[in-house]
């Protein structure tokens, strides 16, 4: 359990990261997402001192992914564990996320593509450590 603290925090870090900058890129290519974030009636605003916790989530992720990648799901391959990583939790997610709530499918490809990435960055972090 100790060795998984490490690089769950370091992963978490970098999820972080990677969710602020994807976060910033993509309204370049979905120019309707700005609006859509700001929606009250869908999101929280950032006022809302509830709305701290959401960057706990890439750390409670990385936690999570690190113990996945101890059960070697994928071969210890970053690739190939982010696959196997979106496939069974960022697709079914998004898919029912798209189906329930009144977001648009450009949100919800930018959620899954997220999803992706942030697995893939995670696995790299994993790999390094030999965990």
């Amino acid at each position: 359990m100790k060795k998984l603290i490490v690089p769950g925090f370091i992963s978490g870090v970098a999820m972080l990261v990677v969710g602020m900058i994807l976060n910033r890129l993509y309204p370049l290519v979905f120019p309707a997402l700005t609006q859509e974030y700001e929606n009250p009636a869908m999101f929280r605003p950032w006022s809302d001192p509830l709305m701290m916790l959401f960057f706990l989530y890439p750390f409670i992720l990385g936690f999570v992914v690190a113990f996945l990648w101890t059960k070697k799901i994928a071969e210890k391959k970053p690739l190939k564990f982010a696959l196997v990583y979106w496939l069974i939790a960022s697709v079914p997610g998004m898919f029912v996320t798209y189906t329930s709530f009144t977001v648009s499918l450009a949100m919800v490809v930018s959620w899954t593509l997220s999803g992706f990435i942030q697995a893939f960055i995670a696995g790299f972090i994993f790999s390094r450590f030999k965990l």
